[in-house]
């Protein structure tokens, strides 16, 4: 096989993989920060990100632009008394279902790399505050091990004109 048709089925299994197109978008320490204070925090304006995460204003202008084109936050014109028209940062229904990501991130944190301080714990207040883990759950609800799950990844199909020699596309 060519070098070429070697690259090109590289980068049609990447197409394909659900966990590197989601990357393309939030797979950076800072845009993982910006998403933590704005799913966990509430932060919205962009001075608070700023004074928040300590980030440059270019770093984080090109960071929450990559989520706003991305569609995880949309920006909302606000306007201070005084002031000129500014834009806070909201989640949208796709960044919202990020908590459950940053969850399980944070729950990886605290068993295999824990602070000094001890970790942090994930809770719910509506019933007691009790602890909460993220975890694997079957349609039945039953919790599954994490061990006992399988990914598999579809295999993408050639396109017309792209086949593998002895490959035929199916209809």
């Amino acid at each position: 096989m060519t070098h070429a048709k070697t690259a090109r089925k590289d980068r049609d299994r990447e197409e394909a993989c659900s966990i590197a197109r989601s990357l393309e978008i939030v797979g950076d320490r800072w845009t993982m920060l910006v998403l933590r204070e704005a799913a966990l925090q509430g932060v919205t304006r962009f001075a608070d990100f700023r004074d928040r995460l300590g980030i440059a204003p270019d770093v984080l202008t090109l960071r929450l632009a990559t989520l706003v084109e991305g569609g995880v936050m949309e920006k909302r014109p606000y306007r201070e008394p005084g002031a000129r028209t500014r834009f806070s940062y909201h989640l949208t229904p796709a960044g919202e279902q990020l908590r459950l990501v940053l969850a399980a991130l944070q729950q990886w944190g605290d068993e295999n790399r824990p602070p000094s301080t001890g970790p942090s714990t994930l809770r719910r207040s509506a019933d007691g505050d009790r602890p909460v883990r993220v975890a694997f759950v079957d349609d039945t609800d039953a919790v599954v091990p994490a061990g006992d799950v399988n990914f598999l990844m579809t295999v993408p199909r050639p396109t017309r004109g792209r086949e593998e020699p002895g490959l035929t596309p199916k209809p």
